[in-house]
């Protein structure tokens, strides 16, 4: 059994991620709300957890090179948010083997396609054995040249 927090930030990103895919070159404002669900904030005005850990992981996607954004809005969303050269590349990509000749890509095949097919109908551990892949492949792609 996973910890929920873990399989919230799986969940969390590969919205974000879908998200962004989805406007590409587009720079978007992305909210929380958006992604996780309507909060409260308290009589200090003070998010729920939930809401706190979303927007930690739009920061850390951000620090790991999947996205960039202008600036945060409080803590409520990202402003001028687009993936990164590094997050399209990963989404765009075929996982595991290099397409060939004989072994072209298949429609469905790329990482933006397994997401959306987790989020639509599979469990927890499907989703992160995704993002987990995605993870992987974004670290065997290296240092990529960052662009101004």
């Amino acid at each position: 059994m996973s910890d929920i927090h873990i399989d919230d930030f799986y969940r969390d990103a590969a919205k974000i991620l879908v998200a962004l895919y989805g406007q590409f070159p587009k720079k978007i404002t992305l909210y929380v709300e958006d992604i996780c669900g309507p909060d409260t904030p308290d009589e200090f005005g003070l998010h729920s957890p939930r809401h706190q850990a979303c927007f930690h992981t739009m920061m850390w996607l951000a620090s790991a090179d999947y996205l960039r954004y202008d600036q945060a809005v409080r803590q409520e969303a990202l402003d001028q948010v687009v993936l990164s050269h590094r997050g399209f590349l990963v989404l765009s990509s075929a996982p595991r083997n290099a397409p060939t000749p004989e072994n072209p890509i298949k429609e469905g095949s790329l990482m933006i396609h397994k997401i959306r097919q987790e989020l639509r109908s599979g469990t927890s551990f499907s989703l992160a054995e995704v993002m987990q892949e995605l993870m992987l492949m974004s670290r065997q792609l290296g240092e990529i040249p960052k662009f101004i």
